[in-house]
């Protein structure tokens, strides 16, 4: 017998061999239907996978994040199939399960193109395949019968992973049907749980992600295990369409790229300055309220500065270039990370306990080499601020500086009303701590802070054990959308590894020298990433303290632009932010115009609001509307925007 231990804590017996899926069984027939894949001592496995000793077990459904993994990988196997019979000779890389689906890297054979054309014939092949129900089989397999395989296959990618990345006994294959590919897996049982299936689009990959090597043709396709679930997701992408970033942030002239400027280079136009600035400023007010002192360092560092961070090492190869100057041996590099500039900071002058803990707080722009086929507006690209900062203190202060950044991310979360966010804890293996830094005193230390404070403030986060960086524990936040997508937002790091590396220390109560434990965070990740989600999350439909124009004034005619010109001035004094569209239109097309370009509020003023001396507002999208006197106008406004500023009005408890 073997004892499972459930989620809950609750334990059974079962006949040693136990299967996932007899498990499930066991429960009850509805969640053995639903059940996709299962956790044994954390590693997620096949259903049909025997259990032999006691183990610690969960079941995943499509609905766990683990439970769709599985799912997709299985869908890709099963695209890679679909292929093999529709593109004979076609040869196969990498195929992958991703966030939002699966994606198969492969070369058709000479003369074969495949292209969005295809794409109806690809899905209605997977379905075929996908009601065969092809049990899929996992078998074990020695590297030189692998590399005998694949090459009587003719699939020269496969044999050169084989070759290249595969030690003898660690190899694996998954069978369905006629398909065979190199996996670690896992899969689902059979391909009958596949019940709908989308091909979303074609691009160009290299293989190994190698500019120099041979292009390859990537299929992206996402499935589900009810037709019912494509059917939302594809409203989903529709809305997801209308909601993109790239298309409002144009329509809104907040910011654009230029390709003589360079590829990732975003330029930020006077209204999304605007808006920018001002979520800094909004920030900056919080941190000033929290002791932060914020600093401006040079976009660029000395060659030697990155090699003593150990960020050369890291990025040197895949980034832009060392910088050479007439001076010889003299490089500089563009900075890919603020933390070493800070480091300097800290180590300028002498150091004493009474310092600390020290907040350095700078919105930096950083630069790093992206590919060109992964750029993507605003959310990756090469030139990018962060809302950065580094605080130096003691390890005894890290529980405390933890709680007060959480402050500030929860606050910087409930003025955007972002409500569904999720944190995750990142600690280390605890069974290979060989390949982190620092002493388990003060890992120990640090990741116990890091639960306290989570459970401190009642966050319910999931614990991820190995996810840490090399150089210390870390807490990450994902917030949803309005659209339910995931998006990586505000982190805090835990950080051994860079004042070691840059020696820094401080004189100590005890008059001792002790090296600080230094703390990454940023709560908004990268202002260029955080717009990019506002934007989508809002349909640019942003907060009124925040959207470039509040108010958009519409005259009538044009003989009435001189009172509209009147009221823009007052508003002007009063801080409301107004734009005058003074175009010889009319004026439901100005109407138009301005709903397009979501300004909150339009005043339309004519004959009798010039003579009253009044403004008839409307609302965005063709709410409320209401007369009243300018006066009146500027005061709702204002009143408006003091409310939903509220949520920064934080300071620190202590």
């Amino acid at each position: 017998m073997v004892k499972i231990t459930f989620p809950d804590g609750s334990v059974r017996e079962y006949e040693q061999g136990v299967t996932g899926l007899q498990i499930a069984e066991s429960i009850s027939p509805a969640l053995a239907r639903n059940v996709v894949s299962c956790g044994v001592n954390g590693e997620t496995v096949e259903l049909n996978r025997p259990i032999n000793e006691d183990a610690s077990v969960e079941l995943y459904k499509f609905e766990d994040e683990e439970g769709k993994h599985t799912f997709w990988h299985t869908s890709a196997h099963l695209l890679a199939e679909a292929l093999q019979e529709l593109y004979p000779g076609i040869q196969f890389g990498f195929g992958p399960a991703i966030e939002n689906g699966f994606f198969y890297d492969v070369m058709p054979k000479a003369g074969d193109v495949i292209s969005e054309n295809d794409f109806p014939k690809i899905e209605a092949k997977m379905m075929e395949l996908a009601k065969r129900d092809e049990p899929v089989v996992r078998k074990d397999i020695s590297k030189a019968d692998a590399l005998k395989e694949f090459k009587a296959d003719g699939q020269d990618y496969k044999c050169e992973h084989i070759e290249q990345d595969l030690e003898d006994g660690t190899i694996s294959t998954y069978t369905q049907g006629n398909f065979t590919d190199l996996c670690r897996g896992p899969h689902l049982v059979s391909t009958g749980i596949i019940k709908a299936v989308k091909i979303t689009s074609v691009a160009g990959a290299f293989w190994r992600g190698d500019a120099k090597r041979e292009q390859m043709t990537r299929i992206y396709g996402i499935s589900f295990p009810k037709k019912k679930m494509l059917d939302e997701y594809l409203v989903m992408l529709e809305e997801a369409k209308k909601r993109d970033h790239r298309k409002i942030g144009k329509e809104m002239d907040l910011f654009f790229f230029s390709e003589r400027v360079g590829k990732g280079l975003p330029i930020w136009l006077p209204k999304g300055t605007e808006l920018r600035l001002r979520l800094q400023d909004m920030l900056r007010k919080i941190q000033t309220r929290f002791g932060y002192q914020e600093v401006i360092t040079p976009h660029i560092g000395s060659k030697n500065l990155y090699v003593t961070s150990g960020h050369y090492a890291h990025y040197g190869k895949d980034s832009f270039q060392p910088i050479h100057t007439p001076e010889e041996d003299e490089e500089y590099m563009l900075k890919p990370m603020n933390c070493p500039h800070h480091c300097e900071v800290f180590a300028w002058r002498p150091r004493s306990y009474k310092d600390l803990p020290l907040r350095i707080a700078e919105f930096g722009t950083v630069y790093r080499y992206e590919k060109s086929g992964e750029l993507h507006g605003l959310t990756r690209v090469r030139s990018f601020t962060q809302d950065d900062a580094h605080i130096f203190c003691r390890p005894d202060q890290v529980k405390a500086e933890f709680l007060r950044v959480m402050d500030i991310i929860q606050a910087v979360f409930n003025i955007f009303d972002f409500q569904d966010f999720e944190a995750q804890i990142s600690l280390r293996d605890p069974n290979d701590k060989e390949k982190y830094i620092g002493s388990d005193e003060v890992w120990e230390e640090s990741e116990t802070a890091i639960k306290e404070a989570c459970a401190e403030k009642g966050l319910n986060a999931r614990v991820e054990l190995g996810e840490a960086a090399f150089y210390g524990p870390k807490l990450d936040f994902m917030v949803k959308d309005a659209l339910g997508r995931r998006w990586q937002l505000g982190t805090i790091q835990v950080d051994y590894n860079l004042p070691q590396r840059f020696k820094l220390e401080y004189t100590d109560e005890d008059n001792t020298k002790k090296v600080p434990v230094m703390i990454h965070r940023a709560p908004f990740g990268s202002m260029e990433r955080f717009v990019a989600v506002l934007i989508e999350h809002t349909a640019g439909h942003f907060p009124l303290w925040l959207t470039p124009d509040q108010v958009a004034i519409l005259p009538i005619s044009e003989k009435y632009n001189d009172y509209a010109r009147q009221v823009a001035k007052y508003l002007d004094t009063q801080g409301v932010r107004a734009t005058l569209d003074d175009r010889n239109e009319k004026i439901g097309r100005k109407i138009r115009d301005n709903e397009i370009k979501r300004v909150p509020y339009m005043i339309i003023v004519g004959e009798k609001e010039a003579a009253d001396g009044l403004v008839s507002m409307r609302k965005q999208g063709g709410g409320e509307q209401a007369t009243m006197t300018m006066e009146e106008f500027a005061k709702r406004v204002n009143a408006e925007v003091a409310d939903m500023l509220k949520a920064a009005d934080i300071a620190p408890k202590d």
